[in-house]
């Protein structure tokens, strides 16, 4: 496994701090910006409900003096059609309140009425608001209501009852608000300082909407609204709450006092972030060459200061080359650590070529073939396994090798050993390591090399020696082969070898002149090879 330089450690930290740093700043200054958006347009939504419910208040004050105003002159006629016709033509044109204006005398049959409500005059309509009036005798505002004769309109009907001096009742005067026409009503509440995504409509006492921009929708009960049951509580404020259509929205809202109304301006969550994205967007452009720069310059500072290290690593993988004090010498070198990093790897070099020139070959070498023994096998290993070099084992073992010295002697079975480390050394490769490690038992180490070349390996070398007969004993000998490789799973380098031997025991097993892996069990049977999976032995 390749490991990181320090280049690329630094390069990493600093990089990795750059982005969780440009990432928290995004982050927050979304949630700073976001907080802010949604309290200021709650604020403004509560602020524009308070002013339409106080313009509505004002309305349906304004709408009841011009009834009781009516109410009066209805007292100073004598009850006749012409000056009938004439109050209700005023409270027509006069402001805009109405839709329609009726007058109904003391039974509630209609003796005065507008054009819009002419097919009333002379009946008595039973419409609830005409009963309302009729029953409760007093300014009303009636629930929203279909009235037949109108086209099925939903409208309100306001009231002022007739009184003579004597309190007499004469009837009433009543004006009608058609809630899905154009009125004053519709007027003060039609029109939203934010039309994109913004939403107004207004309820009365029994949560069902007497205004809404979707007109179908008027006289729909809201009663599931926490948003409608806190306005028709008489409270005023602002929320953040999803709608019953299930959309997330921030409502202002305020109750109008003497209607019992409830006026709403919400505007949906995602209109009021819309522009957000395209902002966050613009600052990341802006905000993106002058990151490129700084990690530029990070670069330029990581190879400054990581060059000098970097050059004595590679130095410290050459420390058996001749020359190399020399070059680690050439190291240029400005900071402290590396300084001292530079002087201990002279040091230190000067002290292991003091001992290398010390060492005794023959502490490590076989004396009869000339093969390293355990000991430097034992060598080569720790520092495959500190480099972690990567490498194949081949465990080998003379079949039969006592019954040799026991027909021949032991000088013809020293020849046989001379004899097959020259074949192994003849059949390896410049990097591979040959070793006698006791008696007929022999390694070979394949650095760089997996289990199935190994195995290919031992295969040729075992085919080659069984075809010659030996110049001493007259018939060829023949070998068996254990064979793993490392890194194998968790395995370390002595469960390898101890895999391989395990390896070459099956074999001689198996009836010898066979190759066995550790890992997977491979056998030779004369010229036939049989392959077959096995657990790790």
């Amino acid at each position: 496994m390749r490991k990181l330089n320090l280049l690329h450690l630094i390069l990493l930290l600093t990089v990795s701090t750059a982005f969780l740093v440009l990432g928290n700043t995004f982050y927050t200054s979304y949630q700073t910006q976001r907080a802010l958006l949604i309290e200021q347009t709650l604020e403004a939504n509560h602020a524009y409900a308070s002013k339409l419910a106080t313009n509505i208040e004002g309305f349906i004050v304004s709408a009841q003096q011009q009834l009781a105003f009516a109410a009066q002159d209805v007292l100073l006629t004598d009850r006749s059609a012409q000056p009938l016709d004439r109050i209700v033509e005023r409270l027509i044109k006069q402001t805009d309140s109405f839709n329609s204006v009726v007058i109904a005398d003391a039974a509630g049959t209609i003796v005065a009425a507008s054009e819009t409500a002419k097919n009333l005059l002379n009946i008595k309509p039973r419409s609830e608001g005409s009963l309302q009036a009729l029953e409760e005798r007093k300014p009303l505002i009636s629930k929203p209501f279909q009235a037949v004769g109108t086209d099925n309109r939903t409208l309100i009907f306001i009231t002022h009852p007739v009184f003579d001096a004597q309190e007499n009742y004469l009837g009433f005067v009543g004006g009608s608000i058609y809630l899905q026409e154009k009125s004053v009503l519709y007027a003060l509440l039609g029109e939203h300082f934010h039309n994109q995504g913004s939403t107004v409509y207004a309820v009365n006492q029994d949560a069902r909407l007497i205004y809404h921009p979707d007109t179908f929708r008027v006289g729909e009960l809201v009663d599931d609204s926490d948003i409608v049951n806190q306005v028709l509580a008489k409270q005023a404020g602002s929320e953040h709450a999803v709608n019953t259509r299930g959309v997330a929205v921030l409502a202002g809202y305020a109750y109008v006092p003497s209607a019992g109304w409830g006026v709403v301006t919400q505007r949906t969550l995602k209109a009021t972030l819309a522009g957000m994205d395209k902002q966050m967007l613009a600052v990341a452009q802006y905000s993106f060459p002058f990151f490129i720069l700084i990690l530029l310059v990070v670069w330029l500072v990581s190879r400054w200061i990581a060059k000098p290290l970097w050059q004595l690593a590679h130095s410290a993988e050459d420390l058996d080359q001749p020359g190399v004090d020399k070059i680690i010498a050439k190291v240029p070198v400005w900071y402290f650590e590396a300084s001292q990093l530079k002087r201990a790897m002279l040091r230190g070099l000067a002290g292991v070529n003091k001992k290398i020139g010390r060492l005794n070959l023959e502490s490590i070498t076989d004396p009869l073939t000339g093969l390293m023994n355990r000991r430097g096998m034992q060598a080569v290993l720790d520092e495959w396994q500190e480099q972690q070099q990567a490498f194949s084992v081949v465990t080998g073992d003379i079949d039969h090798f006592k019954r040799i010295n026991d027909e021949f002697g032991h000088a013809v079975g020293d020849e046989v050993l001379k004899y097959l480390a020259k074949h192994m050394l003849e059949s390896s490769r410049a990097d591979d390591l040959v070793c006698r490690t006791g008696g007929e038992e022999f390694i070979i180490l394949l650095p760089k090399t997996d289990v199935s070349i190994a195995y290919k390996a031992a295969k040729r070398l075992g085919e080659n020696i069984s075809k010659q007969d030996h110049p001493a004993i007259g018939r060829p000998i023949t070998l068996s082969f254990g064979v793993a490789s490392w890194p194998c799973g968790s395995q370390s380098i002595a469960d390898v070898l101890k895999s391989a031997d395990l390896a070459l025991y099956a074999a001689k097993q198996a009836g010898r002149n066979q190759v066995h892996s550790g890992q997977k069990c491979l056998q030779i049977q004369g010229t036939e090879v049989v392959q077959q999976q096995c657990a790790d032995l």
